[in-house]
């Protein structure tokens, strides 16, 4: 079945955050007493919700998960925020996308006043027709609720007709467990079997081989 609705994730999958979390999190982490030169050591926060990663990969306390994500709001904010690309191809996806009628959503774990801010930075945000993210204290984070929130925007939208659209594990177990089918996309920060653990729909290399899933119909999802 053609899907009328799809779910884009933001970072990894629409643009290429790396540099200003990545810079962000080593900003936080020198804050908390914690000194990383390595910023490839800091990619596995491209995705995920920070609350998650500060506690996976530092045991970080409640309480220090907290002061960590105030730290990197403040650099985030300042500059991390356009430290940030979209990848090549992407704003002829998302018009050629519109063009045939579909739907389109951002469903990220980033707060959705970030998310929105950094679609409308790269002038991309009139091709989004909802932006589900969330909240500033970290609620509402996980994939599964992002989704189930779109899904409640669009009611009129079957789950059959919706594609979950990422390049992490959390986007595709999301969809799983909401019901409604995954393109896992490898040109992001996912390794190849990070994604396929998951179980997605189908697997796409880079944007053009996704262009030619959705608008060329070449791969039965």
């Amino acid at each position: 079945m053609k899907p009328a609705l799809l779910l884009f994730d933001l970072d990894g999958t629409l643009s290429d955050p790396g540099e200003g979390i990545t810079k962000s999190v080593q900003y936080a982490l020198l804050k908390m007493g914690i000194r990383e030169p390595d910023l490839k050591k800091l990619e596995g926060f491209v995705g995920p919700p920070l609350q998650v990663s500060f506690a996976e990969h530092y045991t970080f306390s409640e309480q220090e998960v907290e002061r960590a994500i105030s730290y990197y709001r403040e650099r985030f904010i300042e500059k991390g925020m356009i430290e940030n690309k979209v990848y090549d191809g992407i704003p002829h996806l998302l018009s050629g996308l519109k063009q045939e009628g579909y739907k389109l959503a951002v469903a990220t774990s980033k707060p959705s006043v970030f998310a929105e801010e950094i679609l409308k930075f790269f002038q991309i945000d009139r091709f989004f027709d909802f932006v589900a993210g969330s909240s500033l204290d970290g609620t509402g984070a996980s994939k599964t609720e992002i989704i189930l929130s779109v899904m409640n925007h669009f009611q009129g939208v079957h789950k059959e007709e919706m594609v979950m659209i990422g390049d992490r594990k959390h986007d595709i177990i999301g969809a799983v467990n909401t019901g409604i089918r995954s393109i896992g996309v490898t040109y992001g920060y996912g390794s190849m079997e990070e994604l396929e653990e998951a179980c997605p729909s189908v697997l796409v290399s880079s944007v053009e081989e996704l262009k030619r899933l959705l608008l060329k119909n070449t791969v039965q999802l």
